[in-house]
């Protein structure tokens, strides 16, 4: 009886999950903006629905190549990279086979077959259970920082439909939608499943920004919800710094992950992208607020105080995720001042970060240290903490013992550190760094996290930053 009044109780879920707006993955909607050629910022222009819509005549001009392509002739954009003009081809075979298989895939929201019913999910899951994976496959891109993968995805996801259920999210906002999804169903037999069902029917094109996996509860998560979300006719596009065979190196429990990466495999197209050129590093460096040296508190405060102007800056609370609560040592007008304890030596994550600059559009951060074996923990924290202000467009000022390079220079991979010089008669143990932290996660996220610190100090993201406030503030 009781296994009965849960099915019955995910079938009222999903029915009233379907007449209500999704909390989540809405799908997003973005304007146009002009771009510098020299800016890696995903800012990209829209379609509109009567030019080149995929479902009308002029279906055979659209999609990302042919809008590249115009950026280009435009000015927008540098001359085509080989190894981006690659990618773009399989982003173009993805966007026609889309185009040409909508009603198979359930893309068109407003369609009678992407509408589930409470009946038709009953009988599908009781009565005749199948699965409906997509006849198409989607596409995982992986590569190195700054090659433009993200910007590909962007340019691909702006061309589609407005009305196909698609959605366009960074991985850290992906797994804490899941994590507040779980807690909302805790209770049910399989409360996965109903997330992967409510997953798929708000978005059956699923594109997901910087993927990667840390956590062994995440691993476990993934491997079963990617089962459901597949079974339930998901396509995937996704981005990341590693190859699916490195997912999750060394984690803990990895064997009970690796059924994800064959499944991951087999759905989706595999494409590296190589590229010689760091398209963040082509900004015009060393304009913003990144203080190098000891005992230099004083100047970012002065700084501090010159953004909030006359704003009497003081203690506040945020709530961040789920009833928790921060503590900002001193704040004003949209402004956190932090020490680097405060926000990387505590247990904070990146739904913490995440919460904060919903609150706050820029970080003081106080006291960054070189990293090493010492203080891994905090250089993870570090790289989430950048991770999340990149995504939200966050300005930062801080004051740091070195630049961006020299504070990780310690953080290594593997196959990094078996390069280094064995010793010898002349080399002995005396002469190895003893803070040097081995640790393929952080050493993969170190080149990440140099070229975004790069670019966030650079003179078109201040702008860009500029711009966004200005268009935050109501009009007058």
């Amino acid at each position: 009886m009781r296994s009965l009044l849960l099915s019955l109780r995910r079938v009222t879920l999903l029915s009233r999950h379907h007449h209500q707006q999704p909390h989540a993955f809405a799908p997003i909607r973005t304007r146009s903006i002009p771009i510098n050629p020299t800016s890696s910022f995903p800012y990209l222009l829209r379609h509109s629905s009567s030019s080149s819509h995929p479902n009308g005549d002029d279906a055979k001009v659209a999609g990302p190549l042919v809008e590249y392509e115009r950026r280009i002739v435009a000015g927008e954009l540098l001359d085509g990279d080989l190894c981006q003009l690659g990618t773009l081809r399989e982003l173009q075979r993805l966007y026609d086979e889309l185009v040409q298989s909508a009603d198979a895939c359930r893309l068109d929201r407003y369609s009678a077959s992407a509408k589930p019913t409470r009946s038709n999910w009953f009988w599908n899951k009781f009565v005749s259970p199948h699965s409906s994976v997509s006849p198409v496959k989607g596409l995982y891109l992986y590569g190195g920082v700054g090659t433009g993968k993200t910007m590909l995805m962007d340019l691909f996801f702006h061309q589609l439909p407005s009305s196909w259920r698609a959605q366009r999210i960074h991985f850290h906002n992906f797994m804490l939608s899941v994590h507040s999804r779980l807690q909302m169903h805790k209770g049910l037999e399989d409360p996965l499943e109903v997330v992967g069902l409510e997953i798929a029917d708000e978005a059956i094109l699923l594109c997901l920004d910087e993927f990667m996996v840390n956590d062994v509860a995440d691993a476990l998560i993934l491997n079963r919800l990617f089962r459901h979300l597949f079974n339930n006719g998901i396509v995937l596009v996704a981005t990341s710094n590693r190859a699916p065979d490195n997912l999750y190196e060394r984690g803990l429990q990895r064997d009970l992950f690796l059924p994800f990466i064959a499944a991951l495999k087999e759905r989706c197209v595999v494409r590296e992208i190589g590229s010689s050129v760091d398209y963040r590093k082509l900004t015009s460096a060393e304009e913003g607020f990144y203080f190098i040296g000891r005992d230099i508190s004083g100047l970012l405060k002065q700084k501090f105080q010159q953004l909030v102007g006359d704003e009497p800056a003081g203690p506040q609370v945020v709530e961040v995720v789920m009833g928790r609560k921060l503590q900002v040592p001193l704040a004003a007008d949209g402004c956190a001042y932090f020490l680097f304890e405060e926000l990387c030596d505590r247990p904070l994550g990146a739904a913490d970060y995440l919460g904060l600059f919903k609150k706050f559009h820029t970080l003081a951060l106080e006291g960054v240290p070189m990293f090493g074996l010492h203080n891994r923990t905090a250089a993870y924290r570090f790289v989430t903490l950048v991770d999340v202000m990149y995504e939200t467009k966050a300005r930062l000022l801080c004051t740091a013992e070195g630049s961006p390079l020299e504070l990780l220079e310690s953080i290594v991979t593997i196959a990094d550190a078996q390069q280094i010089a064995p010793r010898t008669s002349s080399r002995s143990r005396k002469s190895d760094d003893i803070d040097l932290c081995v640790d393929n996660e952080l050493g993969f996220a170190k080149d990440r996290t140099i070229s975004r610190l790069t670019e966030m100090n650079s003179k078109e993201y201040l702008e860009q930053h500029s711009t966004m406030l200005q268009e935050k503030q109501p009009s007058l």
